[in-house]
């Protein structure tokens, strides 16, 4: 266990949002999903290879490989989230992203929240000339209201 691990465990945390994707199948069912349509497939393709029609089978085969990739780059991101955690005496930001985590900490007395000029934008979090954006994983009409309800609760701390 790493010291900031042991230091987030002792310390309660006042609030805690954690914004992830809305992923309708879980990774599991995804890989079944695409086994069946690639088994379907390659049936119906041995099928017409069967009755002559041998030209099908290398098509299935780049067809499949192409569904392949596309999955692959759907799941890479499938598990993408930001956690925003207020502690007492600080606030931290952790954006995972395929295989990316980046952890930002800041001080909250010190944050300053920035919705967006438009429900598209992200939000915007200053502290200390530092600026992450947030909300990334939020739909947009949640946005704004997110920044004031962040905001009321770094009033409190």
């Amino acid at each position: 266990m790493e010291a900031t691990d042991l230091l987030t465990s002792s310390e309660p945390v006042v609030k805690d949002w954690l914004m992830k994707r809305n992923c309708a199948v879980s990774p599991r069912q995804f890989v079944w999903f695409y086994m069946s349509l690639a088994s379907f497939s390659l049936v119906i393709a041995f099928m017409l290879v069967l009755c002559g029609a041998w030209l099908v089978l290398p098509f299935t085969g780049i067809e499949l490989l192409a569904v392949a990739v596309a999955f692959a780059m759907y799941a890479r991101h499938a598990v993408d989230y930001e956690r925003v955690r207020l502690y007492p005496n600080r606030l931290v930001i952790e954006q995972v992203s395929a295989e990316d985590v980046t952890q930002f900490e800041f001080n909250p007395r010190w944050v300053r929240v920035e919705p967006g000029a438009t429900p598209r934008d992200r939000i915007k979090l200053v502290a200390r000339g530092e600026t992450i954006m947030i909300g990334q994983h939020l739909a947009q009409y949640r946005r704004a209201e997110f920044a004031n309800e962040l905001r009321r609760w770094l009033r409190q701390c």
